[in-house]
C-alpha cells in the first residue's frame, strides 16, 4: 500500500504543481489579509481533496453517465486553463496596481474559490484525467480496503501541500521582493497556459489517434 500511495502521490503533486501555482493563487487573493488567504486556502485544499477523491473513485462511472470521453475532457479544460493563463500573462501593470489594491472582502474570494480557484487552476482537467486514470488501473489484486485508503491519504497528502504552500505564499513573495513575485507570477501564468495547451494536444491526439488508425474512440 506504501508504493501506492507514493505513487499516487507523487504523481498528483507533479501534475497540479501547488508550489508554482501558489503564485497564481496569491494574484487573486491580493486584497485578503495572510489569516483570511489561509482560510481560502483552506476551503480550496478541501475542495481540490473532494475533486481527487470524486475522480479516482468515481471519475469513470460520472463521465460514462453523461456520455464524456477523456479526451473531450482534456480539450475542453485545457482551453479554460489556456484562457486564464493568457488573461494573467497579458495583465497590464495598471491591473496589477488594481488588483492588489482591490477592495474585494473575504467573502467575495470565497465564492471563487471553487471556481475558478481548484476548479480549472488547481484541480483542473490534466489532474481530474491523471486522477481517473489512477482509480482506473488499481489492481483487483489488492483488496478493496487498501485501495481506497491508499488512495484516500495520497490525496490527503497532496491537499495538505496545497493548503501549505498557498496559505504561505505571502511569506514566499516577500522572500524574492516585489519584483521577484512579479516574474514568478508572469512564468506561473505562462507555464500554467503551456500545461493547458498540452492538455488540449494530448485531448486532441488521442482523438485522432484512433481515426487514423481506424479504431472506434472509447472512453
Amino acid at each position: 500500500m506504501l508504493a501506492r500511495i507514493l505513487l499516487e502521490f507523487g504523481t498528483l503533486f507533479a501534475i497540479i504543481n501547488p508550489l508554482g501555482l501558489a503564485f497564481v493563487f496569491l494574484n487573486r487573493t491580493m486584497s485578503l489579509s495572510e489569516a483570511e488567504r489561509a482560510i481560502v486556502a483552506r476551503q480550496v485544499a478541501i475542495y481540490s481533496f473532494s475533486v481527487l477523491i470524486v475522480s479516482l473513485f468515481f471519475g469513470t462511472i460520472i463521465l460514462g453517465f453523461f456520455g464524456i470521453s477523456i479526451p473531450a475532457l482534456r480539450i475542453a479544460g485545457g482551453l479554460v486553463v489556456v484562457i486564464s493563463g493568457w488573461q494573467m500573462l497579458n495583465q497590464s501593470p495598471e491591473e496589477e496596481v488594481s488588483s492588489a489594491t482591490s477592495t474585494k472582502n473575504l467573502e467575495a474570494v470565497r465564492r471563487e474559490a471553487f471556481f475558478p480557484m481548484t476548479v480549472p487552476l488547481t484541480a483542473g482537467p490534466g489532474t481530474i484525467a491523471t486522477a481517473i486514470t489512477l482509480g482506473a488501473a488499481h489492481p483487483q489484486s489488492e483488496t478493496p480496503l487498501l485501495l481506497y485508503l491508499g488512495s484516500t491519504l495520497a490525496a490527503l497528502l497532496v491537499s495538505l501541500v496545497i493548503y501549505r504552500a498557498y496559505a504561505r505564499v505571502a511569506r514566499m513573495a516577500r522572500f524574492v521582493g516585489s519584483e521577484g513575485s512579479r516574474v514568478v507570477m508572469r512564468l506561473s501564468a505562462f507555464l500554467l497556459m503551456c500545461v493547458g495547451v498540452q492538455i488540449m494536444l494530448t485531448g486532441v491526439t488521442e482523438v485522432l489517434q484512433p481515426l487514423l488508425t481506424g479504431h472506434p474512440l472509447t472512453q
